[in-house]
């Protein structure tokens, strides 16, 4: 099944070029020269299998566009852009983007990175063992349910929206509860095997992940943060 993708880049000469070195490597590519026209693109034909967005769009600028998409899609998102400073990944990430890929790049790269999102989308880590109910949050009035058959995540009543990339995190730290894993760890168990991507990426999700299942994302109590070590996630607390 060929893989759709929607290149949202600016400058025309980068998007055509990426464009062709894509459907050389065999995707499906529609293309997008701003954000506005993106979005449209999405409102009426649905999301694609990924989305590479550029940061510098014009009037709506990368970081609101991801926003924007995060509102209604899951799709996996990789920025590929010319700054590389960490604010900028950094905020790029806790937009909503999966992944972050400086310029100038080889194309290899982006499929690598490619390759590794859509292996995030089948099996689910919680698939491993037969689907269940984890109790995370004992909560008496809301407590906090991962339902690994489902692949829903509720605070009682409440269905929480988690990306795909937040849902795999949650899920790995829960198959592993009481014990601490490493970012490195994460990152080779949740963005796949050989990940070249920096550490920072598992920070920020976890920090997006504590504003949707903590009660006091200030003061956590679910996923707790191991000085020098990594994260554990504590259940029932």
């Amino acid at each position: 099944m060929t893989v759709r993708l929607l290149i949202i880049e600016d400058d025309d000469r980068v998007r055509e070029a990426l464009r062709l070195a894509l459907e050389d490597e065999g995707y499906s590519i529609d293309e997008a020269p701003d954000a506005e026209s993106a979005l449209r693109k999405l409102s009426y034909s649905g999301p694609p299998d990924a989305l590479i967005v550029d940061l510098m769009l014009g009037r709506m600028d990368g970081f609101t566009c991801i926003r924007e998409v995060r509102r209604d899609h899951d799709v996996p998102i990789i920025v590929v852009s010319a700054r590389d400073d960490t604010h900028d990944v950094v905020a790029a990430l806790e937009a909503g983007a999966d992944d972050y890929v400086t310029k100038p790049y080889e194309i290899k790269e982006i499929t690598a990175r490619l390759r590794a999102l859509r292996r995030r989308s089948t099996p689910v880590p919680g698939s491993r063992e037969a689907p269940r109910d984890l109790h995370l949050d004992t909560d008496a009035e809301a407590p906090l349910i991962l339902s690994t058959g489902s692949g829903t995540v509720r605070r009682g009543d409440v269905e929480l929206h988690l990306t795909l990339t937040e849902y795999r995190l949650l899920c790995e730290l829960a198959e592993s509860a009481g014990h601490v894993l490493s970012r490195r760890a994460l990152l080779e168990r949740v963005w796949d095997h050989g990940f070249f991507g920096d550490e920072r990426i598992v920070d920020v999700h976890i920090r997006r992940l504590r504003t949707k299942i903590e009660r006091d994302p200030s003061d956590p109590r679910i996923i707790i943060t191991v000085r020098g070590l990594g994260y554990r996630l504590d259940l029932g607390r």
